[in-house]
Formats: C-alpha cells, sequence, structure tokens
C-alpha cells in the first residue's frame, strides 16, 4: 500500500450539488478498489494561473490515500474519460512528505 495525494481541478460552470457528486464518486472509486481515505480537502474556487479550456477559474479537490499503486492508472483513466475535470496530478508520497502532509493538516484545523 503505497501513499498518495492527488489534486484536481473540476469545471467552474458546475453546480454545487455536481461536485459533490463528482467528488463523492471518485471518492466511491478509490475505497471500493481498496483504498483508505486520510484526507478531503475542497479548496474552493480559484482563478487558474492560465486558461485551461478557455476557463480562468476551477474547483480544487485533494484526496489523500493509501491504496495499492494498480489502482491509480485506471482512477486517472476515469479522470480522463470524465469532461468535468480540467486537470489532474496524483504523487506518490514519501516519509518526509507524508509527515508534512500530517503537519499540515493539524495546522488547518487549529485555523478552523
Amino acid at each position: 500500500m503505497n501513499h498518495y495525494e492527488t489534486v484536481f481541478i473540476l469545471n467552474p460552470v458546475l453546480s454545487e450539488d455536481q461536485i459533490k457528486e463528482t467528488v463523492k464518486k471518485y471518492e466511491d472509486f478509490l475505497v471500493s478498489n481498496g483504498a483508505k481515505m486520510i484526507a478531503k480537502e475542497d479548496w474552493g474556487l480559484k482563478k487558474l494561473a492560465y486558461p485551461i479550456q478557455n476557463k480562468k477559474s476551477g474547483f480544487y479537490h485533494l484526496f489523500e490515500y493509501t491504496v495499492p499503486g494498480e489502482v491509480i492508472t485506471p482512477l486517472e483513466v476515469e479522470f480522463r474519460r470524465d469532461e468535468r475535470f480540467m486537470r489532474y496530478l496524483t504523487v506518490t508520497l514519501d516519509k518526509h512528505a507524508i509527515s508534512w502532509a500530517e503537519r499540515r493538516r493539524v495546522k488547518l484545523k487549529q485555523k478552523a
């Protein structure tokens, strides 16, 4: 089981319900394939550094999870097939990144 972090940008024309449905769909996809969700974050609507698909903003989301490595490819294939996704990035977290993410989550909880 590897530790992963996926950040994705959803199309800004989606409604709140469509965004929640999309996030839930891919969370369920991961869990059904044996993932253990560690953290989910909704970063909200953010301005993009450059236009993507003629859009200047997008809804950012982050998933942090552990899952066997062979699940990542089917997940990214699903991302590519889904028109609601503008961009995504999945990275493997090493021990330093895991501890940094942990400290970041603690700091965010203290602010809230």
